[in-house]
């Protein structure tokens, strides 16, 4: 569970980038090096290209970061139609047969709804980037198989519908969603559909937030390609570590001994699996677990290359 003590590899730091329409998460990322001069960023939780909102990003030792984090509420505004499956589960597929669904009514509608809540077994779908032997599920979809993605457990934690307008034959219904990470909301919009026997899909979403960061602290990536200094919109990997997990401060010479790998007593104050170590210039020394009554770090990270936290 141990790890050597880092070196210095540059800034670091996390940023929350607000991901508009039409590009990929990778494209974000790519973007992203440009702003800040660096080969080395990467992203937690991927959006669909339709998709917008909130993706975080870590930049240099900030992915390492990433890593670590749990990001297990992610929160989505979405708008779903019914009237017609689509054969990617989204706006983007081919729609199937058309089917009437203005007439369905609100407690059709919840009850359907409610078979979706909580702890569930979904169906991803087909066209994901989920691996089946070696190879992405899309790309199969791609090469024209037929592709099945067994069920898995996901919990919805909420599931609100917020407004609903009737468009021709079609319903379309916004949904405030809470879900854990590996939830589909396209697949929720399949499911609703199916559960109503009139067929869905998802043509709108956006991310809210993901865990402790909000949609209100995302950045444009315009607005950040013509800053005098893109890093003053990053967040420090202390303030990420205090947004996520509890806080201990450690004095100068216990800060020098973590980040050298030297295992210092664990906190008896803290019940919680997993602490960040906060020297006292403000950066972030390490992730730390407890064994056998003293720290193992899962990460430990140079103070050279953090501006330190604001919390």
């Amino acid at each position: 569970m141990g790890t050597s003590a880092a070196t210095a590899q540059g800034p670091a730091g996390v940023l929350l980038v607000d991901k508009p329409a039409g590009i990929t998460s990778h494209d974000v990322v790519a973007r992203v090096r440009r702003i800040f001069n660096t080969r080395k960023v990467g992203h937690a939780g991927t959006l669909d290209p339709m998709a917008t909102g909130v993706l975080v990003l870590g930049i240099n030792s900030g992915t390492r970061l990433l890593g670590h984090l749990t990001t297990s509420h992610k929160r989505y505004l979405g708008t779903i139609r019914l009237g017609a499956a689509s054969s990617t589960d989204d706006r983007e597929g081919e729609l199937g047969p058309l089917t009437n669904a203005s007439e369905l009514h609100a407690d059709e509608i919840e009850s359907a709804l409610d078979k979706l809540r909580g702890e569930i077994l979904q169906r991803p779908s087909s066209v994901s980037a989920i691996k089946i032997d070696g190879r992405r599920a899309y790309a199969r979809v791609r090469d024209g198989q037929v592709v099945e993605i067994p069920e898995r457990n996901v919990t919805v934690f909420n599931l609100e519908v917020v407004h609903m307008v009737s468009h021709g034959e079609f319903l379309d219904i916004e949904i405030d969603v809470t879900v854990s990470s590996g939830t589909y909301i396209r697949a929720i919009a399949r499911d609703l559909g199916d559960g109503l026997g009139v067929g869905g899909h998802l043509i709108a979403l956006r991310r809210t937030s993901v865990d402790a960061f909000d949609q209100k602290a995302a950045h444009n990536l315009d607005l950040l390609e013509s800053a005098a200094d893109p890093w003053v919109h990053s967040l420090s990997l202390a303030e990420v570590a205090g947004l996520t997990w509890p806080i201990f401060d450690v004095g100068v010479d216990q800060g020098a001994a973590v980040r050298m790998g030297q295992r210092i007593p664990w906190p008896d104050v803290f019940t919680q699996p997993t602490i960040a170590l906060i020297d006292p210039e403000g950066t972030l020394a390490a992730l730390a677990q407890k064994v056998d009554e003293r720290c193992a770090y899962i990460a430990v990270f140079p103070s050279s290359a953090q501006s330190p936290s604001t919390l």
